[in-house]
Order: C-alpha cells, then sequence, then structure tokens
C-alpha cells in the first residue's frame, strides 16, 4: 500500500482496492465512528466508499477511481469542478441519514459534510462526473452555509492539532489564494436576489 498525496489530516494509504484510513488528532475515535455509521446510508445515493471492515483506529474502505478535484482545479478546470462541487451539496443537503453519531436534527437543518470541497472529490477527468465523496468524517446536521464555509471550521480543527503544524499552515495558504480570486472572465454577479 502507498500514501495518498492529498490527505493531511490522517494517514491514508491505498493499493487500488483498498484504502485504509488510520485516524489521528483531536475527536479521532469520535471522527472514525461517525464517518463508519455513515457512509452505509449513502451508498445508494451518492458515490460514496464503501466500507469493508473498522478496527478501533482504522477504517477500511473499497477503492474508488478519479482524479482529485484539487488536480482537475488546478490544471485550469474551475469551472467545470466547481459547478460538480454545487450539484453534489446540493444533493447531500437533501439527504436525512438516520445515524445517531450525527447529531440530532433540528428544523432547517440539513446533512453538512463538514470538509466538502474539491479537496474531497474524486471526478472523471472527461466528464467532471463526480465518482467519489470521501472524507465524511466531520459530518453533522446544521446550516446549509457550513460547506461554504468549510475552511474556517477545517483551519480551527488543524490549529487545535497543532498550532503552526502543516495543516495550519496549509489552510492559511488556501485562505490566501481564496482572497486572491479575481472574478471569472465575463461573469458578473447577480443583482437580483
Amino acid at each position: 500500500m502507498r500514501p495518498l498525496k492529498h490527505g493531511y489530516t490522517n494517514r491514508t494509504l491505498a493499493d487500488g482496492t483498498v484504502v485504509k484510513k488510520s485516524y489521528a488528532g483531536p475527536d479521532a475515535a469520535l471522527r472514525l465512528r461517525r464517518e463508519r455509521a455513515l457512509l452505509p446510508h449513502l451508498q445508494d445515493q451518492l458515490p460514496a466508499p464503501p466500507v469493508l471492515g473498522a478496527t478501533a483506529t482504522t477504517l477500511k474502505l473499497g477503492f474508488l477511481a478519479g482524479t482529485p478535484g484539487q488536480e482537475l482545479l488546478d490544471a485550469g478546470h474551475a469551472a467545470e469542478v466547481m459547478a460538480s462541487c454545487g450539484k453534489l451539496l446540493r444533493r447531500i443537503q437533501a439527504l436525512t441519514p438516520p445515524v445517531r453519531d450525527l447529531g440530532t436534527r433540528r428544523a432547517g437543518e440539513v446533512l453538512v459534510h463538514g470538509d466538502f470541497g474539491p479537496n474531497n472529490l474524486l471526478l472523471d477527468p472527461g466528464t467532471f462526473e463526480a465518482t467519489a465523496v470521501v472524507d465524511w468524517e466531520f459530518a453533522h446536521f446544521g446550516t446549509p452555509v457550513e460547506d461554504l464555509a468549510w475552511c474556517e471550521e477545517l483551519r480551527r480543527f488543524c490549529e487545535r492539532w497543532e498550532a503552526d503544524g502543516p495543516g495550519a499552515r496549509q489552510w492559511r495558504e488556501r485562505a490566501a489564494v481564496t482572497a486572491a480570486w479575481d472574478e471569472l472572465p465575463g461573469v458578473r454577479p447577480s443583482s437580483s436576489h
């Protein structure tokens, strides 16, 4: 098995058939339990990896092929990747899986992935259709805007783990890059609500 190159919170290894995800840092046992409980409820509704087994610290998942969304963004396909993100987020927020570890769903709340973005999507590089939504360990019921503000939540998690560690630094760098983005050429913000 070899390490997957985009993980930074957990140790994730794959061999082309199986993915082994070992949880580390704050709330590791809770995050593993939450992801293990949720994934079987997503199987018929979203492209999500199947759970093949678990130990107290490791989740064994089925491998799903696809190109990480972040790589496709870096290759100049921002519009296609973000369109796929929007479609998937709508589908995620419409689900109400009966998983106790997600907390109680109150009126107006939706399923929140908790770490949603191109970094946790695998896409077909020809069609930009999602082949997998991964890393459900931060999922919970909450307000719809939470998955749009995921970077702030994950930055705080990384800072709690190691204030100036690699994860915290990476989130600060991502925030700086995002703040420097300009509107897409020819796209104007809508004036209607």
